[in-house]
Formats: structure tokens, sequence, C-alpha cells
């Protein structure tokens, strides 16, 4: 038998730990594995938290993305890539760097703002760099209403403004966003899909009434990620990402006091 070597679907995260487990790179992980895709990670940050709030911060020194990028790039084959807690505006353009230097597959932008506690993880400088220059290296964009309303500059208040909403992030360069409604206040929780070709769906799930959310924005990003990484279209990969996420809120498990993390054993189907 003749051995393929590098044909297993391997994928990447970049982006900052959760010492709790809960989200960031951890969370990435479980999900790639419940996927059946092979994670690997380029750390940005490290963070010191739990499910009460982020207690310390810790940037990694940006040779070290470097490193971390090229040793993935000489030895494996990265199907897709997501990102995640880049930190400030130095960290956002490495990060892009590295992403037009070495081709990782298809990158889903998760651009994370805020932990669940309320620390600011994205620095106002580093917003903008986001937008300038990691969008339009991006595939997807999957912003929930308080990043999207950061990035766009636009107050939203009903799901009417998705599609305007989206249209804007789509004229900033990136090819495909999701608009996700889980801030909203309804009892379904509705996500809008923006494509490249201009074609548009909604994805919707009942609402689990539970604080046990941490990581959520984390998981549906690395879901749709392995999914491209198996073969997958972007609608596809977002709808079953969707159903594997709310089964992870849906079937929840008890750890920590406060913001507690998803549940990453739950099976979608």
């Amino acid at each position: 038998m003749v051995e393929k070597i590098n044909s297993f679907p391997q994928v990447l995260t970049i982006a900052g730990t959760d010492s709790s487990g809960g989200a960031g790179v951890m969370a990435d992980l479980k999900t790639f594995q419940m996927q059946q895709v092979f994670g690997t990670a380029v750390i940005v940050a490290v963070t010191a938290q739990n499910t009460l709030g982020v207690q310390a911060t810790h940037l990694l020194p940006l040779e070290m993305i470097d490193a971390q990028c090229a040793a993935l790039a000489d030895d494996l084959d990265i199907r897709a890539c997501k990102t995640g807690m880049l930190g400030d505006a130095e960290h956002v353009h490495q990060v892009a760097v590295n992403l037009q230097k070495y081709d990782f597959g298809p990158v889903t932008v998760d651009p994370v703002m805020v932990a669940k506690g309320g620390a600011q993880l994205l620095s106002d400088e580093a917003v903008e760099t986001v937008k300038k220059e990691l969008l339009p290296l991006a595939t997807l964009v999957t912003p929930n209403l308080p990043e999207a309303e950061v990035l766009t500059r636009m107050k939203i208040t009903s799901e009417q403004q998705y599609p305007d909403v989206a249209h804007t992030l789509q004229d900033m360069g990136v090819k495909n966003v999701i608009i996700k409604g889980g801030h909203m206040d309804n009892e379904d929780v509705r996500d809008y899909t923006l494509l490249a070709d201009g074609s548009s769906f909604w994805t919707s799930s009942k609402r689990t009434h539970t604080k046990r959310t941490h990581g959520t924005g984390d998981t549906l990003a690395a879901a749709i990620t392995s999914q491209l990484a198996l073969g997958q279209d972007l609608t596809n990969a977002i709808k079953i990402a969707k159903k594997y996420v709310t089964a992870t809120i849906e079937h929840t498990i008890q750890v920590g006091h406060d913001h507690g993390p998803l549940n990453h054993w739950a099976k979608q189907f």
C-alpha cells in the first residue's frame, strides 16, 4: 500500500488561547477534532481567563507569528484557515503579511473584539487594520452584531438591516459575509449570509436561554473552516456549522460559574 503524503484534511487557526478552554484556539481545536479534520494553530496571544472574564493578556513577539506560519507552510498542507483574537494593529498586520505569503486555503475571519465577559480583545487602531488589510484577504467574515456595528459604523436595530450591513462589509473587499443574529432579542437566532455572487440566505435556530455560550463565534468559524477543508461548498459548510453550534448550545455542560463553554462533544444530527 502506497502512503499518500499529506492526504488528511488539515486546517489552521490563527488566534489567542483561552486558559479555561472555552474559546479561542482551544475551542477551535476541539471543533476541528469533532469535524474530523486535523487542527493546527498559530498562537498570536496568550490569555489568562475563565468563565468570569479575562484577567490578563500577553501578545507574542511578531517573529513568533512568522516562525509558526513558516513551520506549517514548510511541512503541512493546510486546506483552510481561520483567524480569531489578534490583539493589536501590529499583530493584525503581521498575520495579513503571512496570509499573503503562504497559501493556507480559504480564510475565514472571525473579527473577535470583545470577550463574553466584556474585556476588549482588539484595539481601536487594530479595527482599522482589520478593515484595510485583513478583510480584503478573507473568503468569509463572520461578525456578530456588535462587531458588525464597529466595522461598518452602522447602528443595527432590526434584522431588516442585515442585507445592507452585509453589502457594506462586502464593499470593504471581503467576498462572503455572515451577519450573526445572536445578540438580537428574538426567540429564533437568525443569521444572514451574503455570498460573493450576490445571492443570499438565512439560517435559523431556536434560542436556548443560557449563559453557557462562551466560544460560540470561534466554534462557528472553526466548523465552517473544517467543512471547507472537507470539500463542502460555502453554503453547505455554513449550514452544517450552524447545526453543530446549535447542538453545542442545546446540549449544555456545567463548567465554571458564569459564561460557561459550549459542549463540543455535541452531535449536530
